[in-house]
């Protein structure tokens, strides 16, 4: 099977099919990293995200991995729609605007159990700075050193805010639960996650 920068240089060569697996190969991913912080918008993201690629080639330069180089397009993607969104109110600071601030809710997605459903609300809570850290490292298994590309800070920085995060997501899901056995399951899975960052 090709790696992603065999099939980005093809693509980039004017191979469309390439491409179109590099699109099938991160779509998925690209589409949870949108719709876990939007209620609509996520598929228009995901396009867009592809569509700077192809307007881009030259971007790419294979000093990291195609799958970085596209989180920090998604990234810029997202951080450009909630400016829009908020166009005529205050400018806003990712390391301190939370999705909730946005009037984004939890209700459009939601994993099946009422944990997830729990920890996706918890995450929408977080800084977008802090939320984006955190499921790029423990849900999309993105080594430190790529999360820090795509988030333009040092690797230390990165471990940091995935630290302070997790505290930060431990205190949202004790705010926010109905059920004290849903605090205590969710909250094992994000001992699960700062277990992963030791």
């Amino acid at each position: 099977m090709p790696t992603d920068a065999e099939l980005f240089e093809a693509w980039r060569g004017g191979d469309d099919r390439a491409g179109n697996d590099l699109f099938e190969r991160h779509f998925e991913a690209l589409f949870r990293f949108f719709r876990n912080k939007l209620d609509d918008g996520a598929e228009d993201l995901v396009q867009q995200t592809f569509l700077a690629c192809v307007r881009n080639t030259e971007g790419f330069r294979g000093d990291a991995s195609f799958r970085s180089y596209l989180f920090t397009i998604a990234r810029t993607k997202l951080l450009d729609f909630l400016r829009v969104r908020r166009r005529k109110q205050e400018p806003l600071d990712f390391g301190h605007t939370t999705l909730a601030d946005l009037g984004i809710s939890p209700a459009s997605w939601a994993a099946q159990r009422e944990e997830g459903k729990l920890l996706i609300a918890a995450l929408r809570h977080l800084p977008v700075d802090l939320q984006i850290a955190i499921e790029l490292f423990h849900l999309e298994d993105m080594p430190a050193s790529e999360v820090a590309r795509v988030l333009g800070v040092p690797e230390g920085t990165v471990r940091s805010r995935v630290r302070r995060g997790l505290e930060q997501l431990r205190e949202e899901i004790r705010r926010i639960a109905a059920a004290p056995g849903d605090v205590e399951r969710t909250l094992s899975i994000v001992a699960d996650l700062a277990d992963k960052l030791s």
